[in-house]
């Protein structure tokens, strides 16, 4: 595994005042992704960032149904410290493309700095919400994340919302004052300075920067979809005075469900409809994390974990709006598909995963994850390292039941390649084979709470399944599923600018070995 432990020098300054409001950056599914390193004062603290066309969050990436993704990344880093980095499409399938991922040490090399690489990938007939971010080592924590939506040319929720746009699209993230690389190197989690809503946020006594503020006109319908870039953190989401009707969970359309409170997963994503039927006024809108200064008893007080919901006609100001107790939280096990709700049949392939953790280094089953490249060994069986690296027939059905820890908990598990039915929540005893919500990240929940999941081996490839908080990835919380094996450069035609990808990084670190 690459380790990112060297020191820098942290740049610390203060914000020096208001800066104006800049729009939602937008591109299209063929684009040039920059990659450059620039300093960043997002809730007024000065530091250096690594980050997506200059702006943290990254530009949202649209996209329309049918419609292929030519997304060119060039890497202008130049932290000494920490300058290759990979993308992730988070959420989409890959199908045929499984170079095009971006898991670095699973199915690509880093893009070393001053070279580029085309991901060039098919949307795959998947509508939704979704996310790209580095993958390699703890990068997206330090700004290079960004939310992606493929719209359906014939959404069957069309007729619950009026407004489904780039201003409709909801970003919480956890930011440190810090480099990732300094954060955590005990294996733990990290505890963040503040939460950024769309890119903006407050932290304890410091400068009131202006807050995120989503405008809305009184009677209209809004379809938000909120997108989780966290790096650690989980969050409870509300919106003072209005009911959520959550219609999609992780690009998977769900039955309608009224909610009052949302809590929100690293790498998790929901679309809900707002119903603007209050009155003409401001509202707090809540993010209130789950690690970090978040444990407040007053999370908005200083405007801390906030946005605000501003109806077009309120005056410009903050909030009065008043937090009340959640009488319809969001539970995963009341999420239902829209379509096709059933799970796959009986298991033909099923496997226990037990969460460890010695101090230091968090383990699968009680061993470490240490990542190697998948192409080029002639079996599963001679990757290494042993116990992390499991061989999935093709066809079969998988049934994976995680095991929590007590410790750091609770865990968001994320699947590449794959969405899977959730047959069993971690908050509840009760297993569902009729109709379980379907989804790509999914807690584990606290203490020896089990979840349990299904999905069918119909895509070769080499599938990370890891936690999705960084720190805990880094260290070792991770497996790979080498599903249908020799199936894999069948299916997955690996261009040759994969291979030369690899040959630059070889030439920028002597001491790698080519796959």
């Amino acid at each position: 595994m690459l380790k990112y432990i060297a020191s820098a020098v942290l740049v610390a300054a203060f914000w020096s005042g208001p800066r104006l409001a800049v729009a939602v950056e937008v591109i299209g599914p063929t684009s040039e992704i920059r990659v450059t390193n620039v300093e960043l004062a997002p809730d007024g603290f000065l530091r250096l960032a690594a980050v997506a066309n200059g702006v943290h969050p990254g530009p949202l990436i649209k996209a329309h149904e049918g419609d292929r993704f030519k997304l060119n990344v060039v890497n202008k880093l130049t932290d000494p410290f920490a300058n290759d980095t990979s993308i992730h499409w988070h959420g989409f399938f890959q199908r045929g493309t499984t170079w095009a991922d971006g898991a670095e040490g699973v199915s690509q090399c880093p893009i070393p700095t001053g070279s580029s690489f085309l991901y060039n990938f098919p949307s795959g007939g998947q509508t939704g919400t979704f996310w790209y971010h580095s993958h390699l080592g703890t990068q997206y924590c330090d700004g290079l994340r960004g939310p992606m939506v493929v719209y359906d040319k014939i959404d069957p929720y069309k007729h619950l919302y009026d407004v489904d746009d780039e201003n409709t699209v909801i970003t919480l993230a956890d930011w440190f004052h810090l480099q990732s690389r300094e954060l955590a190197l005990n294996g733990a989690g990290a505890s963040a300075n503040s939460t950024l809503i769309n890119g903006k946020g407050r932290y304890p006594d410091g400068p009131a920067v202006p807050l995120a503020v989503i405008s809305v006109q009184k009677n209209k319908r809004y379809r938000f979809r909120l997108v989780s870039l966290s790096c650690d953190a989980n969050f409870n989401f509300t919106i003072d005075g209005h009911k959520l009707t959550v219609i999609e969970a992780d690009g998977q359309l769900v039955k309608p469900l009224v909610v009052d409170s949302i809590r929100i997963f690293a790498g998790q994503r929901y679309s809900f409809v707002l119903h603007a039927n209050q009155s003409v006024s401001n509202y707090w809108i809540r993010a209130q994390p789950s690690t970090g200064f978040g444990r407040l008893p007053d999370t908005t007080e200083g405007g801390l974990n906030s946005a605000i919901l501003r109806y077009a006609g309120a005056p410009d100001e903050d909030p009065k709006s008043i937090e009340v107790p959640s009488k319809l939280p969001l539970r995963e096990p009341n999420l239902h598909p829209l379509f096709n709700p059933a799970p796959p049949g009986s298991p033909t392939f099923e496997m226990t995963l037990a969460i460890g953790f010695n101090g230091t280094e968090w383990s699968m089953n009680n061993v470490t994850w240490d990542a190697p490249i998948l192409t080029g060994a002639a079996n599963a069986s001679a990757l290494l390292p042993k116990g992390s690296i499991y061989d999935i027939p093709h066809g079969a059905t998988v049934e994976l039941t995680v095991v929590a820890s007590p410790i750091a908990a609770p865990h968001p598990f994320h699947l590449h390649g794959h969405a899977f039915s959730v047959v069993k929540s971690a908050e509840s005893t009760e297993f569902n084979y009729a109709d379980p919500v379907r989804r790509d990240v999914v807690t584990t929940g606290i203490g020896m709470n089990t979840t349990v999941i299904r999905f069918v081996a119909d895509n070769p490839g080499p599938w990370i399944f890891h936690c999705h908080i960084e720190f805990h990835l880094r260290e070792g919380l991770a497996v790979v599923f080498a599903e249908a094996f020799s199936d894999i450069l069948v299916k997955n035609p690996i261009p040759q600018s994969w291979r030369d990808l690899c040959k630059a990084y070889k030439k920028a670190h002597p001491d790698f070995t080519l796959p």
